[in-house]
């Protein structure tokens, strides 16, 4: 199974930027899709966005759409999550997660392997 590990997280304030990176060990990275998601205390985690094995497609929560960016570089194994325009809701864990030979939809159950998760917090 493929492994990660987020980083990346942090304090910010309102309107600021992060980019959060998720490197992958262990197998071929170009087999999975890959997505990011998020949780606070006490609520489901929840789907942020996600890009597919190849790149060409990319999906995004309404709630982070045009402030959000995905991407993943295949040679450095790597899936990054550019935040911009950032508000106090966007405060969460957030992890990645790989699904193989799949597509990146929103559904926790799909994935095969989760990080840890990196926080990001959010100040107003």
């Amino acid at each position: 199974q493929v492994q990660l590990v987020e980083s990346g997280g942090g304090l910010v304030q309102a309107g600021g930027s992060l980019r959060l990176s998720c490197a992958a060990a262990g197998r071929t990275f170009s087999n999975y899709a890959m997505g990011w998601f998020r949780q606070t205390p006490g609520k489901e985690r929840e789907f942020v966005a996600g890009i597919s094995r190849s790149r060409t497609s990319t999906y995004y929560a309404d709630s982070v759409k045009g402030r959000f960016t995905i991407s993943r570089d295949n040679a450095k194994n790597t899936v990054y999550l550019q935040m911009n325009s950032l508000v106090p809701e966007d405060t969460a864990r957030y992890y990645c997660a790989a699904r193989e030979f799949g597509w990146p939809t929103s559904s926790r159950d799909d994935y095969d392997a989760w990080g840890q998760g990196t926080q990001v917090t959010v100040s107003s």
